[in-house]
């Protein structure tokens, strides 16, 4: 084990430091455009269209940036590295989220279209960025510290998009504190705050990150053409690579029931308990600043008894919450308490799955194979939404609630292929990948 791998260690280390903020920076979109006000706001420019017809759009958007980022993103991955040019894609990416969320200030009643529009591009952004930040891991790491720099990256995202989403809800429930006319001025503002805080806190990496030298870099249209066929290439020889597809297999699975979690709570607790928002965005800065801690004990977790039997327990903590939720949720106390234990576990699941990735990942593929791990990412709600949606209707006698206890069938296939996952032999085979004549 190297002389930096403790948490004293790596925060020591300027680049560890820079790499972790951008997380820390682009987690305000997160929190406060996709889990907050975006859709409060949305809601609000939409009252000249039916309920049915303002969610249609809605989705439209959401799917059509999500498979956008999805397709392109294993393309832009062997172009970067094939060219070098990691650090160049994360600026342009992270560069449209920000101009979109600073756009949408500008957005008024009536010009629906135009903030879907400028949410949907600077989804793209914030997920295309992601694709690049999350390759940069093995530029800042160690191998033995991949489970807790990964960890350090999601708990300062998971407490620097908390603590700007705080202040934004304050800024929405009491305007008048921040000499702000109202709240819908509140609102506009925060999507101004969310774009200079994402921009601010993305200065480190540029300045202090530098990227693993590629070799045989090419210049900007080769590395296309380049990119383009180590892509085609790389859907063949991502299928030698067992063990990482398995994983990725259970990743996708798992991953599925997690993302389906984070993206439904509150709906449940809206439309089956009728909670009042204040508790649900409550509920969702509880989970916030309980994610944060508690990704660095996974972290340190993982790093103890290995990250697969960390994400195990997690695993584990999310079939408890799913029988809790269908079984004995009631009111707002439960609900919170439903909070604590997702936020436990949220943050470990997530950043463990990408630090147990990293391993199996060839050091020279790494852009390119992360592609391919965000697009798994990207495509992983399906599952549940829709064992959600039919288990009430497929099944005789089931309700709306029995829709929550489905989605443990996810855990438990994932969790089941995840046990399968040989991590040693993978690590072997990605090693092997990249020795001279390999």
């Amino acid at each position: 084990m190297s002389e930096h791998a403790t948490l004293r260690g790596v925060l020591k280390r300027k680049r560890v430091v820079a790499w972790a903020l951008y997380d820390w920076a682009n987690s305000a979109f997160a929190t406060t455009i996709m889990a907050g006000l975006f859709p409060v706001f949305y809601s609000a420019i939409t009252q000249d269209l039916s309920t049915e017809d303002s969610q249609f759009w809605f989705n439209v958007t959401l799917a059509a940036a999500s498979v956008l980022i999805a397709v392109s993103a294993p393309i832009l991955g062997a172009v970067a590295d094939r060219g070098g040019a990691r650090k160049k894609f994360l600026v342009f990416f992270a560069s449209i989220g920000i101009l979109m969320t600073a756009g949408l200030a500008w957005v008024h009643a009536g010009y629906w279209w135009m903030g879907l529009v400028l949410y949907g591009l600077g989804t793209v952004g914030f997920s295309g960025a992601n694709v690049f930040y999350d390759s940069m891991l093995v530029d800042v790491a160690e191998e033995d510290e991949l489970d807790l720099v990964s960890a350090l990256g999601y708990s300062a995202g998971y407490i620097g998009g908390g603590l700007l989403f705080t202040l934004n809800v304050l800024m929405v429930q009491k305007p008048e504190w921040f000499g702000l006319e109202s709240a819908g001025s509140a609102v506009k503002a925060s999507f101004l705050s969310v774009a200079l805080w994402w921009a601010l806190f993305t200065i480190p990496l540029l300045r202090l990150v530098d990227e693993t030298p590629t070799k045989d870099q090419a210049g900007p249209l080769e590395s296309v053409r380049a990119g383009l066929r180590q892509l085609a290439d790389t859907l063949k020889e991502i299928r030698s690579f067992k063990v990482l597809v398995l994983f990725l297999v259970a990743y996708w699975i798992y991953i599925d029931g997690v993302n389906t979690v984070i993206k439904t709570a509150v709906f449940f607790g809206d439309r089956v308990l009728g909670l009042e928002q204040a508790a649900l965005i409550t509920a969702l800065l509880v989970t916030q600043f309980v994610a944060f801690p508690a990704a660095l004990a996974f972290g340190a977790l993982g790093q103890r008894i290995g990250p697969k039997p960390a994400i195990l327990i997690g695993i584990a903590v999310y079939l408890a919450a799913l029988v809790y939720a269908w079984r004995f949720l009631q009111d707002e106390g439960d609900f919170y308490v439903l909070a604590v234990a997702i936020g436990l576990v949220q943050g470990g699941v997530q950043s463990l799955s990408r630090s147990l990735y990293a391993r199996l990942v060839p050091p020279s593929k790494t852009a390119e194979f992360f592609g391919f791990f965000n697009m798994v990412g990207k495509f992983a709600t399906i599952f549940g939404p829709l064992l959600i949606a039919f288990t009430p209707r497929l099944i005789p006698g089931a309700s709306d609630r029995d829709g929550i206890l489905s989605l443990t069938l996810l855990f438990l296939v994932g969790g089941f292929l995840l046990s399968r996952v040989r991590v040693a032999e993978g690590i072997e085979a990605a090693r092997r990948f990249d020795r001279p004549g390999g």
